[in-house]
Order: structure tokens, then sequence, then C-alpha cells
């Protein structure tokens, strides 16, 4: 699946774009942690749920539940939300 990667992360991937495979958005953050260490880390916290800061899109669905099931033909869209004052 395509896995679209924000610009706050790609000091870990040295790319906007990826090819990767996971059945769940567990093992598709297992799958890239093993491939780019540290960045399972920046996007799912110590109790394995999604950061706060964090906003995951499934062909365009906001999806909050890491055990959620994808396809190989999914875009998969990781996205840091932006706060401030």
């Amino acid at each position: 699946m395509k896995v679209l990667i924000p610009s706050a992360l790609r000091s870990y991937t040295g790319a906007s774009q990826l090819e990767a495979d996971g059945a769940t958005l567990a093992q598709l953050f297992v799958e890239l942690d093993r491939r780019y260490p540290g960045l399972r880390f920046r996007v799912v916290d110590e109790q394995g749920q999604l950061r706060a800061n964090m906003r995951i899109f499934v062909n365009g669905l906001g999806v909050r539940d890491i055990s959620h099931a994808l396809q190989a033909e999914d875009f998969v869209a990781i996205v840091l939300a932006l706060s401030g004052g």
C-alpha cells in the first residue's frame, strides 16, 4: 500500500511517500519502524494508541483505531495535526 509521510517525519524516511505492508495500522507501523527506526514512537504512544497530534486517513477517511484493517491497495496518509494560538 502507499503511505504518505508528513514533512515532520521525513527525517526518518527520506521520502514523502512509501510502499509498505500490514494487515492493520498497528502492523503497518511495526513494519515502518523496522525499516525506519524511531518512526513508530512518533506516531504511536507507549500504550499502543495513536498520539493526540497525529491523524491517520485510510483512503480519505479518518481513522483513530490502531487495529483498523488494511488492504494492499489502500492509501494511508499520516498527518500531523497543527495546533497553536
